[in-house]
């Protein structure tokens, strides 16, 4: 599975009880199983829509318009300057800063936060979803309760498929999912002892990702709830990262975990409460939020153009690594060999007072050091170089690339503690299961004046996707 391409936003589309009334409230809701359908079919047959722009998903749904025409009249001061809650469906890759505000100004004047609302119920009786997972290159399916106990999961891995290609082809990726998705679901079943008509609700990623890999995930949800009478239930992945944090470790590790992590690693053991400081560092993404509750969250900082997760990857693919399991637990790998100062490559963006991020700079002066380096040793091509000088090129880009992270994680964490008295920081995304990040983060954290609570969702338990999509259901 490749935790690089792990993929800040969720939506809960659907109630699991039509007379329940919404506690938070919705981006998607649709009062029946028919209108949710069509709703899922609007945002199936676009590109644009599975990849999470800013766009009412329904026009014929009143709820959506009135929340949308709400939110927009809706301004109060957050920080020092406005603050605007707005519909989100998600973000986009390249986007992460400015997709809906062109004077976006991170922690300053113009700085934006996003408020949603979920059709989930308040009920005293526990209730169960099944969560579907197909948005990039692997297959996951599981079941969890409403207390956040994961009952059951399944994941098929498609690394030796792509390994030969270096990276993720999405054809043979839509392929794959399609000859997989029904074997995870069943198996998924089967281990929660349950059937499909058992569960409560089908949850599915509808974004970001891959849209002909989002489509198989979802057309399978869609065909699930109709034929079962099940609420459709559509999740943009990357808030469920974020609310990860909100469950306690021992609610998602089952007893079929086997991955054990560092004793400094371990830190997932108590549930993260709002409101808190969130680090999400994934393939595609590269955010600050202050995250004030389910729903609303405030982004301080995003990355201008391209995410840390990317940056691994471009490195891996130079050096000739095997990507096929993602190129950021390569490069982690080979770094551990090498002299993080041994090659001199810029920080990116020193001049900026913001928490923005920027690694295309990064990537092209760890090309054109590497290309140095290969004039120097007489070879033509990177991936010829000796191991040394690949280990040494691997640790000077980790090192640089983590202290980029350090520099603005920090600015962010003087302004909301100043702010809004918060020392808690959750660090989610699939390059959170780097163990230098998180060592350094550690550090980052507990050598403050006043130190502050550093909590990261455990990596390692397949299929992480799957619960990652299913974080949302934890509302603590």
């Amino acid at each position: 599975m490749m935790l690089y391409k792990m993929t800040i936003y969720g939506l809960l589309v659907s109630t699991l009880h039509r007379a329940s009334s919404s506690r938070i409230a919705s981006a998607f809701v649709a009062p029946t199983l028919s209108s949710r359908c069509n709703t899922y079919k609007r945002l199936a047959s676009t590109t644009r829509h599975l990849s999470a722009r800013n766009t009412n998903v329904d026009e014929s749904n009143t709820t959506t318009a009135n929340t949308t025409k709400q939110n927009k009249k809706n301004k109060s001061s957050l920080q020092s300057g406005r603050e605007k809650r707005r519909t989100f469906i998600g973000m986009a890759k390249a986007v992460d800063r400015g997709q809906f505000e062109n004077t976006y100004s991170p922690g300053g004047e113009n700085g934006i936060s996003f408020e949603a609302k979920s059709g989930l119920p308040n009920r005293d009786k526990p209730f169960c979803v099944l969560g579907i997972e197909s948005s990039c290159d692997d297959t996951g399916a599981a079941i969890i309760r409403s207390d956040g106990t994961i009952l059951g999961e399944s994941l098929a891995s498609q690394h030796a498929i792509h390994e030969e290609w270096g990276g993720v082809v999405p054809g043979l990726a839509k392929t794959a999912h399609e000859e997989n998705i029904d074997k995870v679901i069943n198996e998924a079943l089967q281990k929660a002892n349950m059937k499909i008509g058992d569960v409560d609700a089908i949850g599915v990623t509808v974004g970001p990702g891959l849209e002909i890999c989002l489509r198989v995930g979802c057309h399978r949800a869609r065909d699930l709830a109709i034929e079962h009478s099940k609420p459709f239930v559509g999740v943009h992945h990357l808030e469920a990262h974020i609310l990860m944090a909100r469950i306690p470790a021992e609610r998602y590790i089952n007893k079929d975990d086997t991955a054990t992590e560092d004793k400094v690693l371990d830190v997932s053991a108590r549930a993260m409460e709002f409101p808190f400081l969130a680090l999400l560092v994934s393939g595609g993404h590269c955010q600050i939020l202050k995250c004030l509750g389910i729903g609303k969250y405030y982004i301080i900082g995003g990355t201008l153009d391209d995410s840390l997760g990317e940056a691994f990857d471009k490195t891996a693919r130079l050096l000739g690594l095997p990507v096929g399991g993602g190129g950021g637990p390569a490069v982690e790998a080979l770094a551990k060999e090498g002299d993080p100062k041994s090659v001199k490559l810029p920080i990116p963006l020193q001049r900026r007072k913001d928490c923005d991020f920027s690694y295309a700079g990064l990537k092209t002066a760890v090309r054109l050091a590497a290309e140095k380096i290969c004039v120097e040793r007489g070879v033509e091509k990177v991936d010829e170089l000796p191991h040394e000088d690949k280990a040494n090129i691997a640790a000077s880009f980790q090192h640089v690339a983590f202290r980029h992270v350090e520099i603005r994680l920090g600015r962010a964490m003087e302004q909301v503690q100043k702010e809004d008295g918060i020392k808690h920081l959750a660090v989610v995304g699939g390059v959170a299961a780097n163990k230098e990040l998180r060592r350094r983060l550690d550090a980052l954290c507990s050598d403050r004046s006043e130190p502050w609570d550093m909590l990261v969702p455990p990596h390692g338990y397949a299929p992480i996707r799957a619960r990652c999509l299913l974080g949302l259901l934890w509302k603590g």
